[in-house]
């Protein structure tokens, strides 16, 4: 469906696959507007077990959203945040259809450290649950190295 003036036939235009992220370029039949879609495959449903040793399927959404609180107002964009999620997602599904929530958050932190170590320190204090400064001080002086 057309975004712009709600008709219900589009033609694609372009399509790419990016790993299971197919993007496609539509141009609506009826205003001539263009638009682009994502098309994700979903696979079985995972399972995290947090640290309370309670289970809880897995969700995307949270990675995404632990991800861009960390980076937030830092220059890391949206298309590097998405290629990052689909990465750790992929990596989780090849340990199982199980996997613990400590797993998840030191793939997320191996990942920030990659990009942007002020995103990897905001994630990290809050994962790792620093209790004072001392503890931001350990985290830069393994940075350093």
């Amino acid at each position: 469906m057309c975004p712009f003036c709600t008709h219900a036939e589009t033609k694609v235009t372009d399509k790419r696959d990016v790993g299971r992220i197919s993007r496609r370029r539509r141009e609506c039949l009826k205003c001539g507007k263009r638009f682009s879609t994502h098309e994700r495959i979903e696979l079985s449903e995972m399972k995290v077990i947090k640290k309370s040793g309670e289970k809880e399927l897995f969700d995307r959404s949270k990675i995404i959203f632990g991800i861009k609180k960390a980076c937030e107002k830092r220059p890391v964009d949206d298309e590097t945040i998405e290629k990052m999620v689909n990465m750790i997602e992929q990596k989780i599904r090849k340990k199982g259809m199980i996997v613990k929530s400590n797993q998840i958050g030191e793939m997320i932190s191996k990942e920030l450290k990659k990009i942007d170590n002020v995103s990897y320190i905001r994630f990290a204090s809050v994962y790792r649950d620093f209790a004072d400064i001392s503890d931001f001080r350990k985290e830069l002086r393994e940075l350093k190295k």
